[in-house]
């Protein structure tokens, strides 16, 4: 597993009519907090603030074709190139990490064709080093340390 120790961030969060919403740094807009939010702020609060990944090179839940169908990423980071470099996939708290879940993140790697995949739900942190053969890592690289 890879080590994620998340630091105390200033989320920004509203009660609107029925449900709470959290205002996403990377969208900049606010969206429904549910359970699968929750991780994805975290992960890109953790992103930003302890690696050093400037918010200009993070897109979150945009569509990408696959295969002809059109599916939607959680997170992907791109280099000052534009190349993209890392795929970032997030579940529920208790959503287990199975092989669908890495499944489903390699699908999406045929489209990318990133050097680093992340899944996590929060709890459990899977950062993986593509290349010649896949490893994982002990801790999710800063941004300096990424190729691309």
């Amino acid at each position: 597993m890879t080590e994620v120790v998340f630091g105390d961030y200033n989320f920004r969060i509203e009660e609107r009519q029925e449900s709470k919403v959290i205002f996403d740094i990377a969208r900049k807009k606010l969206v429904v907090l549910t359970p699968e939010e929750w991780v994805r702020q975290h992960i890109l609060q953790y992103m930003v603030h302890d690696l050093n990944y400037p918010l200009s090179h993070i897109a979150v839940e945009r569509g990408i074709e696959l295969n002809g169908l059109q599916k939607r990423f959680d997170i992907v980071v791109f280099a000052t190139s534009g190349k993209p470099i890392m795929i970032i996939e997030c579940k529920a708290p208790e959503e287990p990490l199975n092989e669908k879940v890495f499944e489903q993140i390699a699908r999406y790697n045929l489209s990318l064709k990133v050097d680093y995949l992340w899944v996590t739900n929060g709890t459990r942190n899977f950062c993986c080093a593509l290349g010649d053969n896949m490893r994982l890592l002990s801790k999710v690289p800063v941004y300096g340390e990424i190729k691309g």
